[in-house]
């Protein structure tokens, strides 16, 4: 199983709460992830073996419109 850092950008993260529904969004679907979260930038950094756009489409299911960063 081989692990991705992936960088998204998730522009309606504006609170600690929004932080807290995003990570669980992608722990749902991968307990073991490691998600790390910078509120001031909007930026989410993933490690798991979930593939970039899986990632991106949780996230923005959750309700937090998520796309990779370049």
């Amino acid at each position: 199983m081989n692990v991705l850092t992936i960088e998204l950008t998730v522009e309606k993260m504006k609170c600690g709460g929004c932080a807290a529904n995003v990570e669980r969004a992608v722990k749902g679907q991968d307990a073991q992830a490691q998600v790390q979260i910078d509120l001031p930038t909007k930026k989410v950094t993933v490690q798991t073996a979930l593939l970039p756009a899986q990632v991106a489409d949780l996230i923005t299911q959750a309700g937090y419109p998520a796309s990779v960063a370049p």
